[in-house]
């Protein structure tokens, strides 16, 4: 009873890695599907975060325009299917800091896309950050990155 309690135990700690195996196009998956419900958290569609979608796809997954809008269509089908974004990020847990800060700026480059930071945005940007292992400096550091620049006039 014990080593089939042990077996158990295992199967549960793998799920999701696959046995450390990479699965590339469920990533790149999970990662759509983490922008889509971004721009989702305000239920207001706006072209320019669609647009920006398209756009960070490609930025971090080095996919063309084509493959970005297949994979976003596949996602946004699959982001209003879930219950919870821990079915996204757990798979994401084994990307590298740097990919995961990528992702998190990328996240908030989609929330300010349509010039309207919604609390619903933030509130699912840092719940990812959380889920991923992305600490509360680098949250920060990536807003901070993805905020568009002030209309600064010139004094005359």
């Amino acid at each position: 009873m014990f080593n089939k309690l042990r077996s158990i135990f295992r199967q549960v700690m793998l799920e999701g890695s696959d046995g450390g195996a990479v699965d590339t196009p469920s990533l790149h998956l999970a990662m759509a599907c983490l922008l889509c419900e971004v721009a989702n958290a305000d239920h207001d569609e706006d072209p320019r975060e669609t647009k920006a979608k398209q756009h960070q796809l490609v930025h971090l997954l080095g996919v063309d325009d084509a493959q970005a809008s297949q994979l976003l269509a596949m996602a946004q089908r699959q982001s209003k299917q879930s219950v919870s974004l821990y079915e996204f990020t757990t798979k994401l847990r084994s990307l590298l800091p740097e990919q995961r800060y990528a992702l998190i700026e990328a996240m908030w480059q989609i929330a300010y896309a349509d010039g309207v930071l919604d609390p619903m945005e933030e509130a699912v940007i840092r719940q990812v950050a959380e889920l991923i292992y992305v600490d509360h400096a680098e949250f920060i550091r990536a807003k901070l990155a993805a905020q568009p620049a002030p209309n600064v006039l010139p004094k005359e």
